[in-house]
């Protein structure tokens, strides 16, 4: 008697879980933009070639170190596809890629030299207090050598996670900041301590470890281009939505 229980998952239950975790829409989205995608190329008469699916798969399973043949055929299996079913998945993402760059690719260079400023990077470290007599202390201890700006940041910050990187905050753009605190670092000499200026987490003292100028790297490049895709997709698919309602 076979005592191992057959489990079969029917396509009703894929779509009430991923209701129940409020993931149906965002799937439901990208079925949409792909149907978009294939609408758009065709009548562009944009192709992806048989080479190009080979030379992207070649490319994964080098960065998944799948050396044979049977180490891909495990790994597919594993992620419960066929090789067909990875194919398409290439071919979508290649074309998807090629529309992107037909569209866009044009306009990247003088988006990014109109929002210049928005690219700019700062590594910076922070100190916030909840007190104006606090912060002004700490400014004067620091300044004097009495303290070091990362002790004090290690002591005295509201934030626990900011505590334990003695104030560290990272590498940020300079469209995530405030504009106000973005006009005063940017134009600070690194080292230089900087505060306390007043926002509503509190009494901020900072400091610039490096300015990094705005550049248009590979990345940067590919950032852009995805952002102006994917604002066309949504803009698209609206348009094509509310048409349809008006037809119908």
């Amino acid at each position: 008697m076979n005592n191992h229980l057959k489990i079969v998952i029917e396509p009703e239950e894929i779509v009430s879980f991923l209701k129940s975790e409020i993931n149906f829409k965002e799937v439901c989205q990208k079925i949409l933009f792909q149907k978009l995608i294939c609408k758009v190329v065709e009548e562009r008469g944009i192709i992806v070639t048989t080479e190009e699916i080979e030379a992207e798969a070649n490319r994964q399973r080098r960065e998944k170190c799948l050396e044979k043949a049977t180490d891909t055929l495990s790994w597919l299996t594993d992620e419960l596809i066929s090789l067909h079913d990875w194919e398409v998945g290439i071919r979508n993402r290649l074309l998807s890629q090629k529309l992107a760059q037909t569209l866009f690719a044009k306009e990247v260079e003088s988006f990014f030299i109109q929002n210049y400023q928005s690219f700019e990077q700062v590594i910076f470290y922070q100190i916030i207090v909840d007190s104006q007599k606090l912060a002004q202390e700490l400014y004067y201890q620091i300044e004097e050598g009495e303290i070091s700006f990362y002790d004090a940041a290690h002591l005295y910050d509201i934030d626990d996670n900011r505590r334990q990187k003695c104030g560290y905050e990272g590498k940020i753009y300079r469209w995530a900041m405030q504009a106000d605190i973005a006009a005063i670092m940017f134009t600070t000499i690194p080292k230089q301590l900087i505060g306390p200026l007043k926002t509503d987490q509190g009494y901020h003292l900072l400091m610039v470890e490096e300015l990094i100028p705005a550049e248009l790297s590979p990345e940067r490049y590919q950032e852009i281009l995805n952002n102006m895709f994917e604002q066309w997709l949504t803009a698209e698919l609206d348009y094509m939505l509310n048409f349809s309602e008006l037809q119908s």
